[in-house]
Order: C-alpha cells, then sequence, then structure tokens
C-alpha cells in the first residue's frame, strides 16, 4: 500500500508535466503543418528557426531550471520567503535576458540566418517571422522561470493549465492570421510569428495572474524582496552550469544533424521521421526528470534524505515502465508509424528501421532526465555540467564522426553513436545518483557578500 500511494503521489506531479509537454510537442508539429502550405522554402525557414530557438532556450533554460530546485528545497524545508525571494532574483535575470534575446531578434535576425548558410530567398522570407520568433522567446524565458516556481511547490497542474492555455492560443492564431480566417489579416509566415508571440504573452499574463493571485495567499508573493547579491551570484551560477549543460546537449546535437545530412536526403528525412517519432518517448523522460527534481529537492528540504533519495529511485522505476510500454508498441509498429509520416517508401523502411533499433534503448536517456532530475534536486548541478559537456564532446561527436565518415556506417552508424553517447551519459548519471551519500547534502545556500 505505501508503494501505491507513493507512486500515486509522483503520477500526480508527472501526469500533468507529461501532458504538458506533449501539448508543447502537438503545437509545434500542428503549426508546421498548417504553414506547410506556404511551401517547401516556408518550411525551411520554419525548420531553421526552431534548431536558432531550441539553442537559444537551451543557453538560458538554467534560469528556470535553478529556481525549480531551489524553491523545491525552500518548499521541503519551510523557508518560502527564501524561494520567494529567489524566484524575485531569478525574475530579474530573466527580464535582463530577454532584453538581449529581444536586441538580437530586432538587430540581427536576418545576419543569424545568413550565418546558418540560408540562401538569400530564405533570408528574405524568414527575417520577420525569426524576428518574431525572438521576442516570443524573451518572453517565454520569464514564463519558464514562473513555471519553475510553480513545479517547485508541486503544482504542476497549474503549470500544465497555463501550457495548454498558451498552445491553444498559438494553434487558433496561427491559422487565423496565417491565412486570414475568422476575420483575421492574411498575413502569411509572419502570421505564425504573431501567433508565437501572442500565445506567449497569453501565457506569461496567466503566470503572472495566478503569481500575484491565489499563490499570494498560500506564499504571499506580492511582497517585493530587497535584491541580495549573495543569492543572485548564487542563481547566477546555478543557471550558467545547467544552461551550460543543455547548451552542450543542443549544440551537438546539430554538429549531429550536420553529419547526417551528408549522407543524402533519404537519410536526412528517415533521420527526422525517426527523431519526430521517438521524441514520444523524451516527453516522459521529461516529466518522470522534473518529478524527480521536485521529490528529492522537497525531501532534501525538509531533511528527509532516504525519503529523498527512494523518491527518486520509485519516479526513475515508473518512468521507465512507461519507455517499456512505448518501446514495445514502437518495435511492433514501426513500419505502420513510420508510414504515416511519409509515402516515401525508402524513407519509410530507414525509418522503421531505426526507430526499431532505438525502440528500448531510449531507456537510457530516460535513465539520464530520471536522474539528472534527481542530482538538480539536491543541487548537484558541477556534475551535471561535466558529464555533459565531456560526453557530448569527447564521446558524441567524435564517435558520430567515426561511424559516419571513417566507418562509413551510414544512418545506422550515426544512431549507434547517439544511442551509444544516452547509453554512457545515462549509466554515468545514474552511478553518481547512487553514489551520493544523501545525509550528506546540504541545502543550497548563496555565499555571503559584503
Amino acid at each position: 500500500m505505501q508503494l501505491l500511494r507513493q507512486w500515486k503521489k509522483i503520477l500526480v506531479l508527472a501526469l500533468p508535466s507529461l501532458f504538458a509537454f506533449a501539448t508543447q510537442t502537438l503545437t509545434g508539429t500542428i503549426c508546421l503543418i498548417m504553414v506547410g502550405d506556404l511551401g517547401a522554402l516556408i518550411i525551411g525557414v520554419v525548420g531553421v528557426s526552431n534548431i536558432i530557438m531550441y539553442n537559444v532556450f537551451a543557453i538560458f533554460s538554467g534560469i528556470g531550471h535553478s529556481i525549480n530546485y531551489l524553491v523545491a528545497q525552500n518548499y521541503g524545508s519551510g523557508d518560502m520567503p527564501k524561494g520567494i525571494r529567489r524566484t524575485y532574483l531569478a525574475l530579474g535575470v530573466s527580464l535582463a535576458v530577454g532584453m538581449v534575446i529581444t536586441l538580437t531578434g530586432w538587430l540581427a535576425g536576418g545576419l543569424i540566418l545568413k550565418w546558418t548558410g540560408g540562401s538569400p530567398s530564405l533570408i528574405a522570407a524568414g527575417d520577420r517571422y525569426l524576428e518574431l520568433r525572438f521576442y516570443a522567446m524573451a518572453i517565454g524565458m520569464v514564463s519558464f522561470v514562473f513555471h519553475g516556481f510553480f513545479r517547485g511547490v508541486g503544482d504542476t497542474r497549474t503549470s500544465m493549465i497555463i501550457s495548454i492555455l498558451s498552445n491553444l492560443v498559438i494553434v487558433g492564431l496561427t491559422y487565423g492570421l496565417t491565412y486570414g480566417h475568422w476575420g483575421f489579416p492574411e498575413m502569411g509566415l509572419p502570421g505564425a510569428g504573431y501567433a508565437m508571440l501572442i500565445g506567449e504573452s497569453v501565457g506569461l499574463i496567466a503566470c503572472l495572474g495566478v503569481f500575484w493571485g491565489p499563490m499570494h495567499r498560500k506564499f504571499r508573493t506580492r511582497s517585493l524582496p530587497k535584491p541580495d547579491w549573495g543569492e543572485l551570484g548564487l542563481i547566477g551560477r546555478e543557471s550558467g552550469k545547467l544552461g551550460m549543460m543543455e547548451f552542450s546537449m543542443s549544440i551537438s546535437m546539430f554538429i549531429f544533424t550536420a553529419f547526417v545530412i551528408q549522407l543524402g536526403e533519404v537519410a536526412l528525412a528517415a533521420n527526422e521521421v525517426s527523431l519526430s517519432i521517438m521524441s514520444f518517448g523524451f516527453m516522459p523522460a521529461f516529466a518522470f526528470g522534473s518529478t524527480a527534481t521536485i521529490l528529492v529537492g522537497q525531501g532534501v528540504g525538509s531533511r528527509q534524505p532516504d525519503e529523498a533519495r527512494r523518491a527518486g529511485t520509485h519516479t526513475a522505476m515508473l518512468g521507465t515502465l512507461f519507455l517499456l510500454l512505448l518501446g514495445t508498441a514502437e518495435l511492433i509498429w514501426a513500419e505502420n508509424i513510420a508510414g504515416l509520416y511519409t509515402k516515401d517508401a525508402a524513407v519509410a523502411e530507414l525509418a522503421a528501421f531505426l526507430i526499431s533499433v532505438s525502440a528500448y534503448l531510449q531507456i537510457f536517456d530516460g535513465f539520464y532526465n530520471f536522474y539528472a532530475g534527481g542530482l538538480r534536486g539536491i543541487g548537484d548541478t558541477s556534475f551535471l555540467m561535466k558529464a555533459s559537456l565531456i560526453c557530448s564532446w569527447l564521446l558524441f561527436v567524435p564517435l558520430t564522426y567515426l561511424f559516419v565518415n571513417v566507418l562509413h556506417g551510414g544512418s545506422m552508424g550515426a544512431w549507434l553513436a547517439l544511442y551509444g553517447f544516452l547509453t554512457v551519459l545515462g549509466t554515468a548519471v545514474m552511478i553518481r545518483y547512487y553514489r551520493t551519500d544523501f545525509r550528506a547534502v546540504r541545502l543550497k545556500e548563496s555565499v555571503l557578500i559584503h
């Protein structure tokens, strides 16, 4: 019975996060399908813009991730005034970052497209759209801090509702503004950019309403704290480490794609189809990883180290069960699933093969997310950054080069490199988790600055 209660607690936290991540993934897919009727050039613009924005998010995502685990620790210890102070400081940092992102989009949108190797026609078609995406990202970075706070106090349901609301607005306005439906002006691709900007704005307004409304009754969130330079330094350091971890992963995946491009159009298309399908495995991995951060962080904060450690283990067990079921379905119906994405027989056949190979190997990606979430909960961010940097640059990139360019392993070689990297990284993070003495873990505190 105790095990069932523990698993129920995990699912109550994890399922809303899973639905939120699924909504985001589905929104991106639907919007791409809707603008796809504008032609291949527009699809290319959206694809390149997605890669650029993913890397921008990765660089600065550490702000939201750090406030997530810091607030979880403060919530567990009953010191929410400190959690509120840290949240306001993180919001200040995210506003400054948002200004930098906004200026970058305003001044250098077309230049960035040129740096990616875009043709003159792609730059002309995508300049305004990418600029709007930068503006939307600036707003999204602030919202991400609020979501980190909501999850830190265990309110994943509110985070889910706001995400769904924001994404519904994006989907609806993408349809309306791109093609001029429902009385909206027909704006083409820039309309999709405006839809993203408005949707992110709606999400931020909702976050502010919840933070200063219902959350104020629980945690007195309207009290603006005095600046604390020591805490600001802590948030800066933790955000930097977690941001570097995410960025090293994202840029190494970008390089991986560059190697796959060399294999030709069929291999590239099969790779994109396979990654899109495997992203359904990334969602539960992210969701249960986020849940591990919450439960482990709160457990450490409440000075229950054994309970915190068990919570991480149970979260990993449940997440692994999800991935086993999903992997089995992908293995059985690989050809049918690939056929939904493309009518090209060669692409579908290769994609189905890659999906079959990775169906159970994705469990190691799950291990990475589950146990990295647990390590974030105890504040072991230095190890996560080092492990990500070492495995990305000393293993993943060289291994991909070896298998693709030296051994000529084709798509199979590229995917063996990818999942070899994830297997080593996931195993390393899991070993670190279980070798950590949770009773020696202390709450993450700032260094006093006089």
